[in-house]
């Protein structure tokens, strides 16, 4: 099958499917299904750009239609009416305080140095990130039990897992969990510093998915309101 352009393959997919997809389901359908030799680090932020960008600039000539908050569907063969979209892009849209996060990684599958690998990627053919100079905050598990709540600010993420690695909470731990702030760019890499787009209300709510996401309490059904952050794997 030869290699498609990002708006070839989301087509393609969402042809396939016949219905609204979210556009990072659509990103793994066209992992899945082989239409991209190569989707880069973030190919959900690559659909969700590829499709606003393709609404905003050609407007009702555009082969998509915004059905809700993230889910598009083909234009001809969904002709509900499309939700007006806004100038930004849905990934900026989407953004908040936390942009990233990994739910209990596994201790030994780090790569312990002076500067750990900590791998994760966003989907399965995505290309590989290093998470060792996220910030934010994190949680080491025995188990599937909370022993350790921490931050990093001037150190990062991977230096502060390796400092636990040799203090006193070193047998204590086997995997952790992480929200970070930095987004992570189409390169793979990290941004230098977290978008200024989120206020009160978005950190409020960000704190709330946190302890949800973390530590998973049995009378909440669902995670923390507007919680929208990449988690990677």
């Amino acid at each position: 099958m030869p290699d498609l352009g990002w708006k070839e393959a989301i087509v393609n997919v969402l042809r396939r499917n016949g219905e609204a997809m979210h556009y990072a389901d659509i990103a793994q359908a066209i992992a899945d299904a082989g239409l991209r030799k190569k989707v880069g680090a973030t190919p959900a932020a690559s659909v969700a750009a590829t499709i606003s960008l393709s609404l905003q600039y050609e407007g009702e000539q555009a082969p998509f239609v915004r059905v809700s908050r993230g889910y598009y569907g083909l234009r001809l063969e969904k002709p509900a009416d499309p939700v007006p979209v806004s100038p930004v892009t849905e990934t900026e849209d989407e953004t908040g305080f936390i942009n990233a996060f990994g739910m209990y990684w596994r201790r030994d599958k780090v790569l312990w140095k002076t500067m750990p690998l900590v791998l994760g990627q966003q989907q399965v053919g995505s290309e590989p990130v290093n998470f060792c100079k996220q910030k934010g905050v994190y949680l080491l598990h025995d188990g599937s039990k909370v022993v350790y709540v921490g931050r990093t600010t001037e150190q990062t993420l991977g230096v502060r897992l390796l400092q636990h690695t040799w203090d006193r909470l070193n047998g204590r731990w086997d995997r952790f969990s992480w929200f970070g702030i930095f987004c992570v760019q189409e390169d793979g890499g990290l941004s230098d510093a977290p978008p200024d787009t989120f206020n009160v209300e978005n950190l409020i709510a960000s704190m709330e998915a946190l302890l949800i996401e973390g530590l998973e309490p049995p009378q909440n059904r669902r995670r923390g309101d507007d919680f929208s952050a990449v988690e990677f794997l």
